[in-house]
């Protein structure tokens, strides 16, 4: 009797080990990543640029993504305008961050050169089939330049959820058998779309275009409010809310995103705006008012480095916006080179870096 007994329980034992082993390694996980606006262009058009993370899904190359391997990070995937007539390009997510692809050659504080040179370089070294003469990018249009080093550019959030393995694997056919032919228009066409496009593979019928406060268009800020107010009715979801700061050096800090009407509205637009048309002006200020605002960022919000990315690349170790999540400490560089603070790179052409 006791002999049953004890195979009955091994045999429990075994099945909730197996079934706990298999919902691990099962579950899945993507991001939506807000990243705030910077530079020129961002002054005139402060809606800033979103592209997703996704912890399964890799880069086979620039254009063309597949199933991620053991020890890989997933990519950043989004819509950009000028990258050789491709409509997405997806990259690994530390270089996109980062410009380099160990998290231990990242820089603590960065200059103009350094940037320059560790994104040269990464595009000599990865970024070949998008071709020699690929656009960098300059003050009003985008180039390369967008795909790597997003970190000194600018501050990201990032809104994180569980995905499904069914879900990554049907993006990932979705993906790669796309015509990738650059469509970009700010208005109608943008890298917001996109990844609302991306959003409904996965939550359907979920993310539309609407009137307002956007005026027709989709902004980052507002359809990251759209999977905020989603998650808020789909807990099982599991929304995380983190940031990646701004590494210092290159910029000046970039700016908070806002919507159309709040760009319109509290900004150098509002005065001329006002003369030409007071009706006009009153009517979009009260929609800044009414909707345009969009409460997303929580008070404490875990943050993200170079160090610490496995709350974001790990299911295992996310929280839940911890009080005093900080990012880790770092090894202090060694000071006997120079070039410590960046691993040492070639010299690099001039190039402008493009704003959004």
């Amino acid at each position: 009797m006791q002999s049953k007994r004890a195979l009955f329980l091994a045999l429990i034992a075994f099945l909730s080990a197996a079934f706990f082993s298999f919902s691990t390694t099962a579950r899945g996980q993507a991001a939506l990543l807000m990243e705030e606006p910077y530079g020129f262009f961002g002054a005139l058009n402060p809606t800033g640029h979103t592209a997703i993370y996704f912890a399964r899904i890799c880069s086979d190359t620039p254009v063309k993504v597949r199933r991620c391997g053991p020890g890989e990070l997933g990519s950043v995937i989004s819509r950009y305008q000028g990258i050789a007539g491709y409509d997405w390009v997806a990259m690994p997510l530390v270089p996109y961050l980062y410009s380099v692809e160990n998290t231990a050659d990242v820089p603590d504080h960065v200059n103009r050169e350094t940037v320059l040179r560790l994104r040269e370089h990464y595009r000599e070294e990865h970024l070949g089939v998008l071709g020699a003469d690929v656009f960098a990018g300059n003050l009003v249009r985008g180039g390369w330049t967008q795909l790597v080093g997003v970190s000194y550019e600018r501050r990201i959030y990032v809104f994180r959820f569980n995905t499904t393995e069914e879900q990554d694997e049907a993006l990932i056919t979705r993906l790669n058998a796309s015509d990738n032919r650059s469509d970009f228009d700010l208005l109608y066409s943008n890298c917001a779309d996109f990844a609302r496009g991306i959003l409904n593979v996965y939550f359907p019928r979920t993310f539309r275009r609407t009137i307002f406060p956007d005026a027709g268009m989709t902004t980052p800020r507002q359809i990251t409010f759209k999977l905020d107010r989603y998650a808020k009715k789909h807990p099982e979801i599991g929304l995380d809310v983190f940031m990646v700061p701004q590494i210092p050096g290159y910029r000046r800090p970039s700016r908070r995103n806002k919507s159309v009407a709040a760009s319109l509205a509290t900004t150098a637009y509002a005065v001329p705006l006002a003369i030409v048309n007071p009706y006009l002006a009153g009517g979009i200020f009260v929609d800044y008012l009414v909707r345009g605002r969009y409460p997303l960022v929580p008070k404490h919000t875990t943050i993200l480095g170079p160090d610490r990315l496995f709350p974001l690349t790990s299911p295992e170790e996310v929280g839940q916006n911890a009080d005093n999540a900080e990012i880790q400490p770092r090894p202090p560089a060694s000071t006997d080179l120079p070039s410590a603070s960046a691993p040492e790179i070639p010299e690099s052409k001039q190039i402008v870096s493009p704003n959004e």
